[in-house]
């Protein structure tokens, strides 16, 4: 195990340390908060970082698991959420009422599902009487199995000893649960979360499975959702970022508790995960109950990174879909992962062409030529870990059309290609990246979030600050050059809504 121990300074030092000038001092700003922060890793993998916070006897928690939706396999999109849902749901301790009747009870409402899903697999040869009598039984196995145990129990323990913000999300990269709690239930959250990735019973499965069909609905019925998927989908022809997170109907509707169950086991050992405890926590304490509670789990078979790369893209991609909704275009071109040199140049590009009222489009698009109400680009979509999109869009205004903002937005992007930014807007820039910084850190969850993402992603959580050294080092050479490295055609996919009107015309 490997650890290091430090003493505190109050959060606010670190903050207005850091709304100080950039350049040499963030190395400084580094060195101050180090002293904050304490890190260390259990012999099964399991890394922890604790970081005082005593302004207020109270502290967040965030549990990161490195496993999100890019980690699935066809038949199974749609896994990872269904696990977060799960997580939740108790353990073999927790909401248990009579677990010997559980899982009995369970096993048969897993069996009669593999005889309804069988017969459903048989299409229209299958037998219709059949069918009722299965689903019928199905429904009944549910209820029986859902009356011997408390699947809110977990939800219930953390409100009683006044934990607020209780949550989870799944992205493509990772699975984070989270919330915060007083000081003096820091033991709580300890029993909780290890029972949680050690015994965890899967209450409710097909219960929940419902629910999250249902957000799948919800996505289907969303315009811009299903282009966003749409756009994806073209854009990434082998890589599986081209997948939704909430992942494909059929593969839902077919999924088991045993699948989920293997997902579980070989995502979720001890060396997958990594927990921040952030706020008014005792690292000495903070690591005596890390071995009492978290040194039983299994460290779990050692996670491979996705090796499916998606090959470079050949020619221009588009997707045209018709609704009766407001036209919106989307522009994606690929570009590298979180840990390239070039990432942080995609970071400066983007602010300059599309963050704010200030920015390029939103000057010309909205207030210059008043033919969108809003443009504005992202980056590192859908996820970070691996090559990903800089995404520029644009909501046109009445009267005016998809086709109409995106000659405006290539116009900004080749304006882009054959002109150096300014030093003013550069300065802008890099000003507004340490502010976000600053704003990301003046809550303990806040600062729980950043410090997990970059240590998982990046392998030291230090870099949350060295990528504002990156950032300042960015020049009008460097935007010039990615820019026409990247933001060409053949690289791009467009995706847009064309407004059809009820008659099915444009």
């Amino acid at each position: 195990m490997k650890t290091r121990l430090t003493r505190y300074i109050p959060l606010a030092v670190l903050v207005l340390a850091l709304s100080g000038p950039s350049g040499p001092a963030m190395s400084q700003d580094l060195a101050a908060f180090e002293q904050n922060v304490t890190e260390f890793t259990l012999d099964n993998g399991l890394t922890f970082i604790v970081v005082e916070n005593h302004d207020a006897p109270v502290l967040s928690v965030l549990t990161y698991a490195d496993v999100g939706s890019a980690d699935e396999v066809k038949g199974i999109t749609g896994i990872a959420h269904l696990f977060e849902h799960m997580a939740f749901k108790g353990t073999t301790t927790i909401g248990a009422m009579d677990l010997e009747a559980e899982y009995a009870a369970m096993e048969k409402v897993d069996e009669i599902f593999d005889d309804l899903r069988n017969e459903r697999h048989k299409g229209h040869l299958a037998d219709p009487e059949r069918l009722a009598s299965l689903e019928q039984a199905f429904e009944n196995a549910k209820t029986a199995a859902r009356e011997l145990g408390r699947s809110n129990a977990m939800d219930e323990a953390i409100d009683r000893a006044g934990g607020t913000g209780l949550n989870a999300s799944t992205s493509r990269d990772a699975t984070r649960y989270y919330y915060s709690l007083p000081s003096n239930k820091l033991e709580l959250f300890f029993a909780l979360e290890s029972n949680r990735f050690l015994e965890p019973v899967l209450r409710e499965f097909f219960i929940e499975r419902d629910v999250v069909k249902e957000e799948r609905r919800m996505s289907e019925s969303s315009p811009v959702g299903r282009l966003v998927e749409e756009m994806l989908s073209a854009a990434y022809k082998a890589h599986p970022y081209g997948e939704p997170i909430v992942g494909h109907m059929s593969d839902i509707d077919s999924m088991t508790r045993a699948e989920a169950m293997d997902f579980f086991r070989r995502y979720y050992g001890a060396g997958n995960l990594t927990i921040i405890i952030s706020g008014d926590a005792d690292p000495a304490h903070v690591k005596e109950l890390a071995h009492e509670y978290f040194d039983r789990l299994p460290a779990g078979p050692p996670v491979e990174p996705v090796e499916t790369t998606e090959p470079p893209q050949i020619a221009e991609r588009r997707v045209t879909m018709e609704d009766r909704s407001q036209p919106v275009i989307l522009m994606g071109y690929h570009k590298v992962d979180i840990n390239h040199e070039d990432d942080v140049v995609f970071n400066v590009l983007s602010d300059i062409l599309g963050s704010g009222r200030t920015s390029r489009l939103y000057t010309k698009l909205v207030k210059d030529q008043k033919i969108a109400v809003n443009a504005s680009s992202f980056t590192d979509f859908p996820g970070s870990k691996y090559p990903n999109m800089i995404v520029f869009f644009a909501f046109p205004s009445k009267d005016y059309t998809a086709a109409d903002t995106e000659q405006a937005i290539e116009e900004e992007i080749e304006r882009i290609r054959n002109e150096e930014v300014t030093e003013e807007e550069l300065s802008r820039a890099k000003v507004r990246a340490r502010v976000n910084l600053i704003r990301g850190l003046e809550s303990n969850m806040g600062l729980a979030t950043q410090l997990a993402y970059f240590h998982v992603l990046t392998g030291d959580w230090r870099n949350l600050f060295h990528s504002i050294d990156a950032i300042n080092e960015v020049t009008a050479e460097d935007i010039k050059r990615v820019a026409n490295q990247y933001l060409v055609s053949k690289n791009r996919t467009v995706a847009s809504i064309v407004t059809m009107d009820d008659g099915g015309t444009e």
